[in-house]
């Protein structure tokens, strides 16, 4: 591992990388993107939260549907957990929108809708750590502090020569106390500095298929000199991902599907979806049917369907949907827990992304 020598890298020693950083980005990073046309804090919160984990080309179509309908912190603030999840199904990683609107709440409270300047009160807020404190600041408000992404991670290793997994503590701190060292001096350049770093790890330093021969510090790239590109980040073992199986009910009556709220924590939390039961391999058919005679209404006919596979980042889940029609409707259902929703408007619904598409191919 290369040890970094804490009173060096304080020293400002490393102004030509911050330099290199920002010119590249004023030349070849990226301007037109909807959320770099204004500083407003909100605009930059959102796209920074919803920039987690999520491709530049995936967010863009949310991020102008979310402005469309809730332009500023008190109008997200104000309305429905339903909306705001709507809004975000298909996005994945649905803690984020959850703690989208805590936090749209809380800014209100607090701070009048304002978000505070300081990246220390940013990263008190829910769902805002370290590193997206540090960019709204910069990218808000002019001020210099670090960020430290999965992106800019990567560069970071690859330029240094760093080894060891980044989630650990010890080169987690290390990496911290690099981009902490290599901010430009004076808050000036910081948005370039900031955006660049951000722009290198998205287009050129990528995880596969990098663009060396095109990354302004191709130069001074330990990993580059040492063939060792590929090699850094270091990754973490793989493990066997395991496959839950479950049966997923599609009541229908009048035109209308049975949804079913999740619980705010676990996967899908807070979305609607679809009636579950656990897959059997023996007499799925019939427990199906007895399960939805006692509690969901009179039973016409039932019918199993394409299964449907759908990747978390921890196992797969593996959906066997049954279209069940009924004749009659139970006086029992939940209101709290339950609502019959338009066929026609799962469009609009706040579905999970293989349920809403499972819904709407049903209807082709």
């Amino acid at each position: 591992m290369t040890k970094v020598n804490k009173t060096e890298a304080l020293s400002g020693s490393h102004t030509s990388f911050s330099e290199a950083i920002i010119q590249w980005q004023k030349k070849h990073g990226r301007h037109g993107l909807p959320w770099q046309q204004s500083r407003d804090a909100y605009r930059v919160w959102l796209s920074e939260v919803m920039l987690q984990q999520t491709q530049v080309a995936t967010v863009i179509p949310y991020y102008e549907r979310f402005l469309a309908s809730f332009p500023d912190v008190i109008s997200l603030a104000n309305a429905s957990s339903e909306q705001v999840m709507a809004h975000w199904s298909g996005l994945g990683y649905y803690t984020r929108a959850r703690n989208l609107h805590a936090c749209a709440k809380q800014v209100v409270k607090e701070y009048n809708g304002v978000f505070p300047p300081e990246p220390e009160l940013l990263a008190q807020l829910p769902g805002i750590g370290r590193s997206t404190a540090a960019a709204i600041a910069a990218f808000s408000y002019g001020v210099r502090a670090a960020i430290l992404d999965s992106n800019v991670k990567r560069v970071f290793t690859r330029a240094f020569g760093i080894d060891g997994i980044t989630s650990s503590k010890a080169i987690e701190n290390e990496l911290w106390l690099r981009a902490e060292s290599l901010m430009p001096e004076g808050v000036k350049q910081i948005q370039s500095y900031t955006q660049g770093l951000m722009d290198l790890g998205a287009t050129l330093c990528a995880r596969t298929k990098p663009r060396c021969s095109d990354c302004p510090l191709q130069n001074r790239c330990v990993a580059l000199a040492t063939n060792r590109v590929a090699d850094l980040p270091a990754k973490k073992l793989k493990r066997a991902i395991p496959t839950k199986k479950i049966v997923m009910l599609i009541l229908l009556k009048d035109q209308h599907v049975l949804l079913e709220k999740r619980p705010d924590c676990g996967i899908w939390g807070g979305l609607f979806s679809l009636p579950e039961l656990l897959f059997n391999e023996q007499g799925m058919t019939k427990q199906a049917s007895l399960h939805i005679e006692r509690h969901f209404g009179h039973l016409d006919s039932i019918t199993p369907m394409r299964k449907v596979l759908h990747g978390f980042s921890h196992y797969k889940l593996e959906i066997t949907p049954y279209r069940c029609n009924l004749t009659a409707r139970s006086n029992t259902i939940s209101e709290d827990t339950h609502v019959w929703y338009p066929l026609e408007q799962c469009e609009q619904a706040p579905l999970p992304a293989p349920i809403k598409k499972l819904l709407l191919g049903m209807m082709a």
